[in-house]
């Protein structure tokens, strides 16, 4: 396998330069799946021979010579595997997943041979041990290049070495495999409706999508209720049937159970080795290992806000559940409230005490409104950035739009790339990709990507948002903000790259602006007539913000309980047997004080995609531990006036801009001028009365 890796790279592969598009967009019109593999294996031993060579430099270790040089290694490879594994979780086919499933180990290999090389350990530690005077930016690049080699065991003996290299590739394998199999589970459960009657409720734009995703995949003249990745489904707001809202949440809820997209033995195979590594790493758990390297500091730290927050969550949960209830009785008497009728009986109790449901609110949510005079037009207010189409720039699918990003003085920032519709070929859920890292070293200018998923309509219908579809669009565009706006040296520290329980800070910041009077207006304008939205209706949605909290944050917690509670094994505690994997989620959630059979988790364990197939492994937790922080600075911008320029340039010098290269709690205290208080969440969250 490795002779196939010191190939040169064919000179007509489109990654074989860097790309002479504007800001190193991937040349997508040259691209094909099969320059993917090539690229990459011979990214991998161009990058080794890199290394290599850093690490048998018989001159003494300087920054220069080591850690520049280590940022500067291997661009053929990053640029390689950034177009790469975008395309693979926005436009998966079989081929690119054959190609992931091939170099997935390959690369867990490649790491390890870099982080487990004694002699490149020697430069760095002697680097640390030097005590210079350094950048700050350089000298917390030391400290986490060292933190790097010793948490991938870059100190342990040769055969637990040996052991960590088996159970790094193996990880990676079966995150892999996880993934795969979850995207087709996905598909496969997808509702098929062939009565038109049971999409009473479903309005016309939701009903046109339906029939649109039915035709795309053969089955014309029918309607098909594509899932999304959380448990919840929009579907089950809208369908007045309720054998239909049955339906949909069971194929929702039973993904990765049974038949031929099983999720459940490698779900516990990844807890298993998970736990084995970090005792192999002198760790606890994995929950420790991973909150070791966190903001959060230890397990126990987030075990007690979890568990702090829980009660009260769950108590306001069943409150709501009674107001529901009751609507639920007067349409079926003697019915007890079930997981699919939540959503349905939610809108409806908001409709009846507020006289507003999503129902009428998504005539004045078009997409195209809602991202240009919304999401753009905050980001213009705020940091004063425009935005301009580039239609001779094309994206990885015929369904994305590039846009090219101009800071304040007018001079290029970078691109922004937007592909929000849903298919079948894209992972679920919604999330940031970079194509190209900011980075002075370099002369890099950022390239970001947002995915989402929303159901696409017929040509030339627009597309018509859920209000919970607003606020992704700008918690994602937060995300990519905050690559756009890094201003770092090392390509290593640009933008995003912070630790995961810091990482949602910024983008649930950005949330926030979904909600400001003055941008609301502008972008809840009425798809047909060009009315804004009734100014009583957005006096409602103001006031509605803590409407089914209970219900919002239980769901959430139950989901960060029970990452916890798999990730706190130790290898031998972890079930052997498939058929275990519902009764550990039930005694989990149990134990945990958030067993409320109408509340099911955001996520159950067989589509856990974040902490199973993604980067969040006993991670989720990071999503509340970042609100405190986003909570607490909504705050400051509130006490200073808001939307304002000022606000945003100190938002964006002091903790934006600088990515990861500085300590970001201090970032923080340095925006805030203290420690992040959880009152502020507390708040929003109405946990207040509850006496958290």
């Amino acid at each position: 396998m490795m002779a196939r890796m010191t190939a040169a790279l064919d000179a007509d592969n489109p990654f074989a330069t860097p790309s002479s598009l504007p800001y190193g967009l991937p040349d997508y019109r040259r691209i094909r799946e099969e320059h993917y593999r090539p690229a990459i294996l011979a990214g991998m031993a161009e990058h080794r021979a890199q290394v290599d060579a850093i690490a048998s430099d018989p001159e003494p270790a300087t920054v220069d010579n080591t850690l520049v040089a280590l940022e500067r290694a291997g661009r053929l490879l990053h640029r390689s595997l950034t177009a790469f594994f975008n395309q693979s979780s926005a436009d998966s086919t079989p081929g690119l997943e054959a190609v992931e499933q091939e170099i997935a180990p390959l690369l867990a290999a490649h790491m390890d041979a870099i982080y487990l090389d004694a002699r490149l350990f020697a430069r760095v530690e002697a680097l640390h041990d030097a005590d210079l005077d350094l950048e700050p930016d350089t000298a917390w690049l030391l400290h986490r290049t060292r933190t790097a080699f010793v948490r991938s065991g870059v100190g342990l003996d040769e055969p637990s070495q040996d052991r960590l290299r088996a159970l790094n590739a193996e990880i990676t394998s079966l995150e892999t495999t996880f993934g795969r199999d979850l995207l087709a589970a996905q598909n496969a459960a997808a509702v098929l409706v062939t009565d038109e009657e049971q999409l009473d409720g479903f309005p016309d734009d939701a009903r046109a999508a339906a029939a649109q995703a039915a035709t795309d995949r053969g089955h014309e003249g029918a309607w098909l209720v594509e899932l999304a990745l959380p448990t919840q489904q929009n579907a089950l707001s809208m369908a007045r049937d309720r054998t239909l809202r049955q339906r949909v949440f069971r194929a929702s809820a039973r993904r990765g159970i049974g038949g031929e997209h099983d999720t459940r033995a490698t779900l516990l195979s990844l807890a298993r080795l998970r736990a084995e590594r970090a005792q192999l790493l002198g760790f606890e758990h994995h929950a420790a290992f991973v909150a070791s390297d966190a903001t959060a500091k230890s397990a126990e730290a987030v075990a007690e806000i979890l568990e702090r927050l829980a009660p009260a969550a769950v108590e306001n949960a069943r409150v709501e559940a009674r107001d529901l209830a009751e609507a639920l009785e007067r349409d079926v008497p003697g019915a007890e409230l079930e997981p699919w009728d939540w959503a349905y009986y939610a809108e409806r109790v908001r409709s009846e005490r507020r006289s507003l449901d999503d129902s009428v609110l998504r005539p004045y949510l078009e997409m195209e409104r809602v991202m240009a005079d919304g999401v753009f037009r905050a980001a213009t207010e705020l940091y004063g950035l425009t935005f301009a189409e580039r239609a001779d720039l094309v994206g990885y699918h015929p369904d994305v739009r590039v846009f090219e990003v101009f800071d304040v003085d007018g001079s290029g920032l970078g691109l922004f790339l937007a592909d929000y519709w849903t298919r079948e070929s894209k992972r679920g859920g919604a999330w940031m990709n970079n194509l190209v890292d900011q980075s002075t070293l370099l002369d890099e200018r950022p390239v970001v990507v947002n995915n989402l998923n929303i159901p696409k309509p017929p040509a030339g219908e627009p597309t018509l948002l859920a209000w919970d579809e607003v606020i992704t669009m700008f918690h994602e565009f937060g995300h990519a903000l905050h690559g756009l706006l890094s201003a770092v040296r090392y390509p290593s520290q640009s933008g995003t790259e912070v630790p995961r329980d810091f990482v949602e800070y910024p983008s649930q910041v950005n949330e926030m602006w979904a909600w400001e009077p003055r941008i609301l207006a502008a972008y809840a304008v009425h798809h047909e007539t060009g009315e804004p939205m009734p100014a009583e209706w957005v006096a409602t949605l103001l006031e509605a913000r803590q409407d089914g909290e209970g219900f919002a944050t239980t769901e959430y917690l139950s989901a960060a309980l029970l990452d916890q509670a798999w990730y706190r094994l130790s290898p031998q505690d972890v079930p052997t047997d498939p058929e275990h994997v519902e009764p550990f989620e039930a005694a989990a959630l149990e134990a945990a004080g958030v067993a409320f059979a109408p509340v099911p988790p955001r996520y159950r364990s067989t589509y856990f995609n974040h902490v199973f197939g993604g980067g969040y492994s006993a991670g989720y937790y990071s999503y509340i531990w970042s609100e405190v922080l986003d909570a607490d600075t909504v705050t400051w911008f509130e006490e200073n006036g808001g939307l304002r320029r000022e606000n945003g340039d100190a938002f964006r010098a002091k903790l934006l801009s600088r990515g990861g290269s500085v300590d970001p709690m201090a970032a923080f205290r340095d925006l805030r001028g203290r420690d992040p208080e959880i009152a502020p969440l507390l708040v929003r969250r109405g946990l207040t009365a509850a006496g958290v």
